[in-house]
């Protein structure tokens, strides 16, 4: 798995961390201060990158976290038909059938830019 450790501390919002062992894409994060006895905690809000969902959690800041290492990758729309099309990489120039995002008109010839981890991919 491509992924590395870090601590929580070390996040930020917009990065990337294991929530669940999802991927998800920080969108907000908060601290609260140390009590008399315990370590201070954060809040960590994500949203997956490849389903959307949100997911959340709650650690002391010096606690270890995975991060995923995701991939943005380049590629060309060779065809389109019906809801998939093929995306061929621009640097391993091997094929690849993706779904069409619902804001996403392609067609034959446009470059796009997508996400790649462990298989699953997204066009950004």
């Amino acid at each position: 798995m491509p992924r590395e450790q870090t601590e929580v501390r070390d996040l930020q919002e917009g990065n990337y961390v294991m929530i669940d062992d999802v991927p998800s894409k920080i969108y907000a994060y908060s601290t609260s201060k140390p009590g008399k006895h315990g370590s201070a905690k954060a809040r960590v809000e994500g949203k997956g990158v490849f389903d959307s969902q949100k997911r959340n959690f709650t650690q002391p800041v010096d606690a270890k976290v995975w991060v995923p290492i995701i991939n943005r990758k380049q590629g060309q729309v060779v065809s389109v038909s019906g809801g998939d099309m093929q995306v061929m990489d621009l640097e391993t120039y091997e094929t690849i059938t993706m779904r069409i995002p619902d804001d996403l008109d392609p067609s034959p010839d446009d470059e796009i830019e997508y996400l790649e981890y462990e298989g699953q991919r997204k066009v950004v």
